[in-house]
């Protein structure tokens, strides 16, 4: 698996297509969730991405604290489905929190998890705080990595 780490500006169209319809795929058809998906962060983001043999097989967008939490910030993690289970999803998690070391210098990362990932998420560091809520239909929980 490669990984590769990019802010908006050193997006290829390719690169953009490849991620807008792969979060498509997974965050509007298989979860049968319409919500707006291209929400006008993209711009402020890193994009972790992980390529085999040129698929994109994982991703993650990854934000400084301020721009879409107080706290550094890691969303629209995915994992192409024919790909789960080979454990990418771990792979692209660790790749995003060592993008937001590297980056941004930033120990304290919030997410907002959906709930049925919240035991993934405590494997790498992460703590539920608060009450669960629901985010376009899906019930999530906000997790913190201190």
């Amino acid at each position: 698996m490669e990984f590769n780490v990019k802010n908006f500006e050193e997006l290829s169209r390719k690169e953009l297509y490849e991620i807008l319809q792969l979060r498509s795929e997974i965050f509007v058809v298989e979860q049968d969730c319409v919500y707006q998906d291209i929400d006008g962060k993209d711009q402020r983001a890193l994009h972790i991405m992980g390529w085999e043999n040129d698929i994109l097989v994982t991703y993650a967008r990854c934000f400084q604290a301020g721009d879409y939490f107080d706290e550094a910030s890691i969303g629209r993690v995915l994992v192409r489905e024919n790909y789960r289970k080979l454990g990418y999803g771990h792979q692209i998690t660790d790749a995003a929190i060592k993008a937001i070391v590297e980056k941004y210098k930033a120990d304290t990362i919030k997410i907002s998890a959906q709930i049925y990932l919240v035991m993934f998420y405590e494997s790498h560091g992460f703590k539920t705080i608060g009450d669960r809520y629901m985010e376009d239909g899906i019930p999530h929980i906000a997790m913190i990595r201190e």
